[in-house]
């Protein structure tokens, strides 16, 4: 009954996100918005119940519910505004708008609650709130961005993503930092292009699930895990730290292809400054990655010869390495493919 309960919420969520990428008109997406928040609660709740569970859900109702009547109030200005000729600045109304989108999204400055919101969900639960939650306030965003707001928005997120994962030994909020950072260059695409932050996003997508569901398939939530998971073989480790690599956008993998298009049409509108801050403070984000595969891998590793085909019995992983490999070779693979034709 439970599962069947999960289900319906699932597909309610899914719904809710349609309804707001379909609606013509901000009311319409409003509401897709309030479905897609209130289906989302009970798949918070699903499983283990813990005090972190509970805040979790808590903490994320509360932010989006705030976020969702400030959302309403400024629809209701518009049409004030529009309807009855008040004498008010557009621009602050946009600026309201997209505040409060970018509040639901979880984009610095306003991103004080996802990290916490991360911390006390499962593996499953953190990944749609990193990828599907996301899609439907980024394509409100999409269609009313202000650029000199937008500036200020993407430098910040940057700073936030880099600085914040550094001294952190959760990897979920490790990966909450990183969606922050990754979000920062989701909204440098949208400055001038629409479907690049949607190749981005899908890309993103990718390599966040591929990544989460090898966390999750060995159930592993903290750095010393991994120092200690001595079941873990060798090759899987490193798919694991690869894959790390890939999502922080080092080259040859297919997480470099995203930043490499983004940067490409930066070059082409002239935004020098803005890539080089942009470049610098992904770097430091590359930095954790690197510092924490290379001390893993290299430092702390052990290998009981008795226990190394253990995780290749569960039917999950063959899935799981498959992904892998296209996270890691997806660059090379997708130049082939652009020469041969």
């Amino acid at each position: 009954m439970k599962k069947i309960s999960n289900n319906i919420f699932f597909i309610m969520l899914i719904s809710g996100s349609l309804i707001t990428i379909s609606s013509n008109s901000w009311l319409g997406a409003w509401m897709g918005l309030e479905i897609n928040l209130l289906s989302f609660i009970p798949l918070m709740n699903e499983g283990k119940k813990n005090l972190m569970t509970s805040e979790s859900s808590l903490k994320y109702f509360l932010t989006q519910a705030f976020a969702s009547s400030i959302l309403l109030f400024s629809i209701i200005l518009m049409m004030l505004f529009f309807n009855m000729n008040w004498m008010m600045k557009s621009n602050f109304n946009d600026l309201l708008i997209l505040s409060t989108l970018l509040l639901k999204s979880g984009a610095a400055p306003f991103h004080f609650w996802f990290p916490g919101v991360m911390e006390g969900l499962s593996w499953i639960n953190g990944l749609i709130l990193m990828t599907w939650q996301k899609i439907a306030p980024l394509m409100l965003i999409s269609y009313n961005s202000n650029y000199s707001f937008f500036f200020i928005v993407i430098i910040l997120s940057m700073i936030v993503g880099a600085l914040g994962g550094l001294n952190q030994t959760s990897l979920r909020k490790l990966m909450a930092f990183s969606s922050i950072n990754h979000l920062g260059w989701m909204l440098m695409a949208m400055l001038n292009n629409e479907m690049l932050w949607m190749t981005y996003f899908m890309l993103y997508s990718f390599l966040s699930m591929s990544i989460v569901l090898l966390f999750n398939n060995f159930k592993l939530f903290h750095f010393n895990q991994i120092f200690n998971f001595s079941m873990i073989n060798s090759s899987t480790k490193f798919f694991m730290f690869l894959n790390l690599l890939s999502l922080g956008g080092l080259p040859p993998f297919l997480g470099f292809l995203p930043k490499w298009l983004v940067i490409q049409n930066l070059v082409e509108i002239n935004q020098t400054f803005l890539l080089f801050i942009s470049i610098c403070l992904t770097l430091i984000t590359l930095y954790y990655y690197l510092r924490m595969s290379y001390s893993i891998y290299m430092l702390n590793f052990n290998k009981n010869s008795w226990m190394l085909m253990n995780n290749f019995s569960n039917k999950n992983m063959t899935f799981i390495l498959t992904m892998n490999f296209f996270s890691i070779m997806g660059l090379m693979i997708i130049s082939l493919i652009y020469l041969i034709l």
